[in-house]
């Protein structure tokens, strides 16, 4: 059984960049949840712009469970930004993030 490759940056960076896009397009997310996506967007930015794994291994824990939590409020209504944030969530997880 072979390891899973963890994701190239560029793959992160265009995935984060889609749900940017994704946000900008969803008039109709609340505020709060608007404000909570695009602080753990750029939160999740920093961490890919970081040049040394020691700020990488610095990214507040359960990153990934403040993400679902995420999708799971946008689910009925935007299942689109939702299936978005799950994949990232896997993508950073596969990363070691």
């Amino acid at each position: 059984m072979s390891t899973p490759t963890p994701p190239r940056p560029s793959e992160l960076q265009q995935t984060v960049s889609r749900l940017h896009g994704e946000l900008a397009r969803s008039p109709r997310v609340d505020p709060a949840s608007r404000q909570r996506l695009k602080e753990l967007l750029e939160e999740i930015e920093r961490l890919l712009g970081a040049e040394e794994t020691a700020a990488a291994a610095s990214a507040p824990p359960r990153l990934e469970h403040r993400l679902e939590s995420l999708a799971v409020t946008f689910e009925a209504d935007h299942p689109s930004l939702a299936g978005s944030l799950r994949q990232l969530t896997e993508l950073l997880v596969s990363a070691g993030l």
